[in-house]
């Protein structure tokens, strides 16, 4: 089992001592939350794509470090790219990635 970082100590704390309380959400976040849900599982064509390999294989190390499919990997960075919020943290995996023997690229080149 992974160990609990300081959040999560404090959040267990919480409901140990009983001091956490169930709460409903509004008529209105039920309605943003349905909203948001369908418009994430919606799924209306089908594309394909044409990559090279050796960034195929950076993005399914990606999404193998993510725990999820690359197919979901990339869809989910079309659309925050679209959305305008893509924000991109650094990579958890070395600069060469297993079997790629290239270097990872960065903003600076």
């Amino acid at each position: 089992m992974k160990k609990l970082d300081v959040f999560e100590k404090d959040i267990l704390a919480a409901y140990e001592k009983g001091e956490l309380k169930s709460t409903s959400p509004s008529k209105a976040e039920l309605t943003k939350f349905k909203a948001a849900a369908t418009a994430t599982f919606l799924k209306e064509k089908r594309i394909n794509i044409r990559l090279s390999t050796p960034d195929l294989m950076d993005i399914q190390a990606r999404a193998l470090e993510e725990g999820m499919p690359y197919q979901t990997l990339i869809a989910s960075v079309l659309h925050k790219f679209v959305a305008g919020r893509l924000i991109e943290p650094p990579s958890r995996l070395s600069p060469y990635l297993s079997g790629t023997g290239r270097k990872r690229r960065t903003a600076e080149g």
